[in-house]
């Protein structure tokens, strides 16, 4: 009861960390400690999204890489990929979904279901997205510990492939696959209430094909990922820092193209405040699946 409820909360608020949690828990009537609900989001893979002491830790010993994609304006498909881990849960017991998506059209490329965290699953879904659609420029993943490992980034080592690693704390780094997460659990999980691996294997199947090839994306101009990945038109992404020199951190707005983007777009100067007026917000979203 506490994991479907904690779930479907963090699919909402992914920025809830144990603390918020435990209270919202408490309002809808249940009485539990904060020990319970941290064990219960560690075993889901969960940790929310602001800095604090719940942002999800690298492994010690494994190397983290440093966020490239502020400011890099996305312009053509392969240009930048993506990867994260969700959990599902199921009628009797729970799994793991990793997807490996393309920034440009949103396309996802590659997914693949777990009983486990291991790194395996992960590394065999990076296999799969490159031997069916080539390599990416660079790609970007959080700190976690599967995307660290060796096998991980031996892989795109082996490729030439840049990585880049969303900074620690960084709500929006890696915006577009937790919207994808968020389109999922809402418009198939949820609705469906998968009991084994089994059935959920095929109805995840179904939906990212019906996700890839039929449903329309505000952001691409009501096209499908799968024509805008093909025809290289209508898509693009952009995450926007107007404020650099601030501390590691600071939410940073996201900016989200929908379509085809020009060299003049490349240069994005931050508005400046003159005397007396108030400062820009630090932080904006346009962004919609």
């Amino acid at each position: 009861m506490f994991r479907q409820l904690i779930d479907e909360e963090y699919t909402r608020h992914p920025f809830y960390g144990s603390r918020r949690m435990v209270f919202f828990l408490k309002k809808a009537g249940y009485s539990v400690n904060r020990k319970r609900v941290q064990g219960l989001m560690r075993q889901m893979g969960l940790a929310g999204m602001a800095p604090g002491p719940n942002t999800s830790r690298p492994h010690p010993e494994h190397k983290v890489y440093p966020y490239l994609l502020r400011g890099v304006l996305v312009v053509r498909p392969n240009q930048v990929w993506s990867t994260d881990i969700t959990y599902i849960r199921l009628a009797r017991g729970f799994a793991y979904l990793v997807a490996v998506i393309d920034w440009y059209s949103r396309r996802v490329l590659s997914w693949r279901i777990s009983n486990s965290m291991e790194a395996e699953f992960c590394v065999d879904c990076l296999e799969e997205a490159l031997r069916r659609h080539g390599k990416p420029e660079i790609f970007n993943s959080d700190q976690g510990s599967q995307f660290t490992s060796d096998a991980f980034t031996g892989v795109l080592k082996r490729e030439g492939i840049t990585i880049s690693m969303d900074g620690r704390g960084r709500a929006f780094d890696n915006i577009f696959v937790e919207r994808l997460w968020r389109n999922v659990k809402h418009e198939d999980v949820y609705l469906k209430g998968y009991s084994t691996m089994i059935e959920l294997t095929v109805g995840l199947a179904e939906y990212f094909t019906f996700y890839n090839s039929e449903r329309p994306h505000q952001s691409l101009g009501q096209e499908t990922p799968d024509v805008v990945y093909k025809t290289a038109m209508g898509g693009g992404a952009m995450i926007v820092d107007k404020y650099p020199r601030a501390v590691e951190g600071t939410p940073v707005p996201l900016r989200s193209t929908g379509v085809p983007s020009t060299a003049e777009s490349a240069s994005v100067v931050p508005a400046k405040a003159e005397p007396g007026q108030r400062r820009p917000a630090a932080f904006e979203v346009e962004c919609t699946a």
